[in-house]
């Protein structure tokens, strides 16, 4: 994909998202449930889409939070549901929605205190909290709205079972069909009172997510380590979620970091343009993240979250992380220093992230254990200790704290970012200087994903690949050792294909929330070798898809 001419730049204000057409749009646009386009479709992170396509909309929401009231009755779930959202326009009107649709069926409902943007991670955090000391039909589970790091005309609306995590495709699929039915009757079935009347009810209490979550991080952090180190941090929110954070953290542990942006705005005309010319909040991203590249000189370390905050960027002296050497340093690091955890946890990895990882569990004796994407795989191996570190290649992890406990079953970027300051307190090197210590050892991989256009029709085919589809002995000159279909670890379907070789590997799938297929691959011998991987993969897409 070409570079957007704007890429990297402050967008225009001409060019800025009409937000009062966009909110006006939640409200007046009624979805057609007979056009696919237009019904609540879950992915592997929610039902998204925008209220201007008429596929986010208060007649999506009205539906979606009446299916999870009924599956919490069905599931015998009585405990209070954690309800939180993000900075994103769509976010609050769909918050207000879900609100009185969940105060009409008597759930137990506890929102933010002081309405402050609640970030994904302190959602899960305290399901896991009060699930410590409940079982059975007390347990908690809960709801956030927010569509990530998408552009700021798009909505989204995750679901967090009891278990803390994104829920599983038999829970979503049980959500989909009864929102879709309902949506199908005009929403007849769904129950609401207005807004002010749910805010009073004795069901809805408020809840100090940003107490809960910080007071607790030195269970999993060495805070003090930080604290004592001196370093100069600095933090850029992207106008989301964890701005409500980042100063509490400061002043709790005493620590010299600056928020360099606390702008909230709708239209985000904070965040330069995306690689592809969009306004997209991508801590990932060098296009998105290059006001704070910019910043780097005048700190030790930087890092930033996407709106709903459950992603991370780190910004060193050098530039930002690649999210695969990052998370190759975070695995390396916490196996090392984590000595109160179990001594056989191992690491959980996507089958499309860096293969670097699966060398570092075999250097450190640990096995590596690799789902398919979506965070929501990684759920049973936090909970139970089987692994101490889970991460996925567009920059998502969590960890287990300390002692061994569970910390959070959904990705913490803010975690993530405090772990790159811990490591550089106690390793005296910057998580870039570390990642090149480790790659003189290991070897250095070189990893690109293309993202290309993918009609239905197009995305259906690569996504029943089957290994009788693949008929290449070799890749990149090596010969292919692996073709998967199902992921190693826990024999899941990876919704698509990857092949391997003893240097590299290509991997694609379908987006399960735009109109895309994802071609990844890795080469642990340059970037001339990736380039043939890349082309060989490409050659096989086009005479498969002819």
């Amino acid at each position: 994909m070409a570079i957007h001419p704007e890429a990297g730049k402050l967008p225009d204000p001409a060019t800025l998202e009409n937000i009062p057409a966009l909110v006006s749009a939640y409200y007046t646009l009624v979805p057609d449930a007979g056009k696919p386009a237009q019904r609540v479709s879950f992915g592997t992170s929610g039902h998204r889409g925008s209220s201007l396509k008429t596929s986010f909309n208060e007649a999506h929401i009205l539906a979606v939070t009446q299916a999870v009231c009924e599956l919490r009755k069905e599931d015998g779930i009585e405990g209070p549901l954690y309800l939180g959202f993000d900075t994103h326009a769509l976010s609050e009107p769909a918050y207000r929605t879900a609100l009185e649709v969940l105060a009409a069926n008597n759930v137990r409902v506890r929102i933010s205190k002081n309405h402050a943007y609640t970030a994904t991670p302190a959602v899960s955090h305290a399901i896991l909290l009060w699930n410590r000391d409940h079982e059975g039909r007390e347990r908690a589970d809960g709801i956030i709205i927010t569509p990530s790091h998408n552009p700021p005309c798009d909505g989204g609306f995750k679901y967090n079972p009891p278990h803390g995590g994104p829920a599983d495709t038999s829970e979503t699929g049980r959500v989909e069909r009864r929102a879709n039915e309902l949506l199908a009757n005009g929403n007849r079935e769904v129950a609401r009172v207005p807004y002010a009347q749910a805010l009073a009810s004795p069901c809805v209490e408020e809840y100090d997510y940003i107490a809960a979550y910080v007071d607790q991080l030195g269970d999993i952090l060495d805070m003090e380590a930080i604290a004592s180190s001196g370093l100069k941090l600095g933090v850029d929110p992207l106008g989301g979620a964890s701005l409500e954070l980042w100063q509490p953290i400061a002043d709790r542990y005493g620590l010299d970091l600056t928020v360099v942006n606390r702008c909230v705005d709708p239209t985000f005309r904070f965040v330069p343009r995306d690689k592809d010319g969009k306004i997209r909040m991508d801590c990932s991203s060098p296009w998105a993240m290059s006001v704070l590249l910019n910043m780097r000189d005048s700190f030790d370390l930087c890092f930033a979250c996407d709106p709903d905050s459950d992603r991370h960027g780190i910004v060193t002296r050098d530039g930002l992380m690649n999210p695969n050497h990052y998370l190759s340093v975070c695995a390396w690091y916490l196996l090392r220093t984590r000595t109160q955890w179990p001594a056989d946890c191992g690491i959980g990895k996507t089958v499309v992230t860096t293969d670097l990882l699966n060398r570092i569990g075999h250097m450190l004796g640990r096995r590596v254990v690799e789902t398919p994407v979506g965070f929501k795989w990684f759920v049973p191996l936090l909970a139970s200790g089987t692994c101490g570190f889970c991460c996925e290649e567009s920059a998502g992890g969590s960890f287990l704290c300390l002692d061994g406990k569970t910390w959070s079953t959904d990705k913490d970027g803010p975690l993530l970012c405090l772990l790159a300051a811990e490591m550089m307190a106690r390793e005296k090197a910057s998580p870039s200087e570390l990642y090149r210590r480790l790659t003189a050892e290991l070897g250095a991989p070189v990893y690109e994903r293309i993202d290309s256009p993918a009609d239905e029709k197009v995305r259906a085919r690569v996504k029943s690949l089957g290994k009788d589809d693949v008929s290449m002995t070799s890749l990149g000159d090596s010969p292919v050792t692996e073709v998967l279909t199902r992921a190693p670890g826990n024999d899941a379907a990876i919704g698509g294909l990857k092949v391997v070789s003893e240097d590299g590997w290509f991997a694609v799938r379908p987006s399960g929330t735009e109109d895309i297929c994802k071609l990844y691959a890795e080469s642990f011998k340059g970037k001339e070798h990736l380039q043939a991987i890349q082309k060989e993969a490409q050659d096989f897409l086009q005479k498969l898809l002819a």
